[in-house]
């Protein structure tokens, strides 16, 4: 959910004045600012410099392993330029059938009267899914045991991608929302055919008698949940300009930073595989989503809407099931635990839920005021004052690529103990 108000529609009891015409907006006189490059360079550097070390230089990487993940790296960046052209032309058209959006945190200033193109997450998708396709032809053979499982996660994406851009135009009830990632999660439940079961912790083998656990469907359960909570966290995590696509990109970097730490480590075909499996798809996510960063950086030119952080969830949850590091993956995701957490309440009805649960903005000075509504940018408003959106933003981002480091930390030293 962007920090975002859409035009509202006319009710039954208003009616329009007799010598107004509806408004329409008009793509000829719509000028999208130039996509912000520098700021996408030092991130993708910052994020990106790391993985690449440790994939090219750092580990002995197995060549028939690290030619496809270079291949799958090059489509990407393909994938990278493509959206950077494609977006100002989806912009004009959603623009035409008057998809767009306020500012709400720029409200009282004159770019909080500018309308702003939504649903672009559109563009990312269909762009990753193109490039997922299209590696297929140089990575998998008909008889590959990962193809079906690989069709499947691009099914159940694209059936995320589908269910967040309906979302995006008719406006699903929050209620409903939670049910529609379990709906898309169906395709890859379904061709799932590898292991249901957990290795039970060290501490915990005397108690329980058991080194490995097979849990059956209750895994594939899991997986379903898993699935849910990784779309709507996303979703329910935002607000501000480049929020939602910068706490991809973050998580989507560390996530390819462990598989190619696993890989590195390890000397099993199918484990070492398992992981590529999940750049393949990191790679192209990421890749995208830098370029709708471009726009969507503050100050923000288009919105990503619902369709974005659906089908980023879910492709990240793909990522970590078929990659088999979900418990990794939830670490990762510490931020977004924490805001569903300060979000139960209102969630569940216990306490009185806004539409818009957005800081307040105080036009005369450009800065943001935590309310009590239980979101993480709140809680942090309040706890360290007011900021500025986009100085807010680089903290949830620097916080959010803590909790990634803290990941790292905690396997490293939890590991021969634990597991």
């Amino acid at each position: 959910m962007t920090a975002r108000q859409r035009t509202s529609p006319v009710t039954k009891s208003e009616k329009p004045p007799t010598e107004q015409k509806p408004t329409i907006a008009s793509s000829e006189d719509f000028h999208l600012s130039p996509p912000k490059l520098r700021v996408i360079f030092v991130i993708s550097s910052l994020l990106c410099s790391l993985y690449l070390y440790l994939l090219c230089f750092h580990y002995n990487v197995d060549g028939e392993l690290k030619r496809p993940i270079l291949i799958n790296a090059g489509l990407s960046l393909v994938g990278f330029f493509v959206t950077l052209k494609l977006i100002p032309v989806a912009a004009r058209y959603v623009l035409r059938r008057n998809m767009f959006g306020f500012d709400i945190n720029k409200r009282g200033t004159p770019q909080g009267d500018v309308k702003v193109p939504e649903s672009l997450g559109i563009v990312v998708g269909i762009v990753f899914l193109i490039v997922a396709i299209i590696f297929q032809f140089f990575n998998f053979t008909e008889d590959s045991l990962w193809l079906v499982e690989y069709n499947a996660a691009l099914a159940s994406i694209c059936f995320m991608i589908l269910l967040g851009f309906v979302d995006d135009v008719l406006d699903v009830p929050w209620r409903v929302k939670l049910l529609l990632p379990s709906f898309a999660t169906l395709p890859l439940l379904m061709a799932y055919a590898g292991h249901t079961t957990i290795v039970i912790p060290k501490p915990l083998v005397s108690y329980v008698g058991l080194e490995i656990l097979d849990l059956g469907w209750i895994y594939k359960l899991y997986m379903a949940l898993l699935a849910v909570f990784c779309t709507n966290s996303i979703n329910i995590h935002a607000g501000l300009n480049g929020l939602e696509i910068g706490q991809t990109v973050v998580i989507a970097a560390a996530i390819l930073i462990h598989n190619v730490m696993q890989i590195g480590a390890s000397v099993d075909t199918e484990f070492r595989q398992a992981h590529a499996f999940s750049i393949y798809l990191t790679q192209p996510l990421m890749a995208t989503s830098l370029a709708m960063l471009a726009y969507n950086w503050y100050p923000s030119a288009v919105f990503v809407g619902d369709t974005y952080t659906v089908f980023a969830g879910m492709t990240m949850a793909v990522a970590g099931i078929l990659g088999h590091f979900s418990e990794t993956l939830l670490i990762f995701f510490l931020p977004q635990v924490l805001n569903f957490l300060l979000s139960l309440p209102q969630l569940a009805g216990i306490v009185k839920c806004p539409r818009h649960r957005l800081p307040k903005f105080d036009p005369a000075t450009g800065l943001l005021t935590g309310t009590k509504d239980g979101t993480l940018v709140n809680v942090y408003l309040r706890i360290f004052g007011r900021k500025s959106e986009k100085s807010l933003c680089i903290h949830l981002l620097v916080f959010q690529a803590l909790a990634c480091a803290f990941c790292f930390l905690l396997r490293h030293f939890l590991a021969g103990w634990y597991k």
